[in-house]
C-alpha cells in the first residue's frame, strides 16, 4: 500500500487526512477492492513515517464511514459497500443527530435537505 500512498509533510491538510483521503480514493478506483486486508496501523505508519496515531484515526474515520471494517486480531479490510453509500449514510446520520440536537423535526429537516438542492 505505500507505493501509492504519498503524504506530504509541508501540505495544509493533516497526514491523517491525506491518508484518509488516499484510501477512499483507492476503494473508489478498485485499487482496494472489498475484503482486502490493509495493513496494521504500526506497518503502515512505519511504511509512510507517520505516528501510530495518525494512522489509527485515518482508520477510525474510515470504520466509521462503513468504508473499513475491523475485524479484531484479523486486522482491518476494505467493507464490501460501496464507498459513496457509506459515505452519505454516514452522513444523513450526523445530519439527523444535528437536527435532532436542535429540536427541529423530520419535515423540517428534509425541507432543508430540498432546499440545499436548488
Amino acid at each position: 500500500m505505500g507505493d501509492w500512498v504519498h503524504i506530504d509533510a509541508q501540505a495544509s491538510r493533516p497526514p491523517f487526512d491525506q491518508l484518509r483521503t488516499q484510501i477512499i480514493d483507492a476503494i473508489r478506483d478498485g485499487r482496494l477492492p472489498p475484503g482486502t486486508r490493509l495493513p496494521t496501523v504500526r506497518e503502515l505508519a512505519a511504511q509512510l513515517g507517520l505516528a501510530v496515531n495518525t494512522v489509527a484515526r485515518a482508520y477510525r474515520e474510515l470504520e466509521s464511514a462503513g468504508l473499513v471494517e475491523t475485524r479484531g486480531r484479523f486486522g482491518t479490510f476494505v467493507a464490501g459497500t460501496d464507498p459513496a453509500d457509506a459515505a452519505m449514510t454516514s452522513a444523513a446520520n450526523t445530519y439527523v443527530a444535528a437536527a435532532k440536537a436542535l429540536g427541529i423535526d423530520k419535515e423540517r429537516a428534509l425541507r432543508y435537505v430540498e432546499a440545499a438542492f436548488t
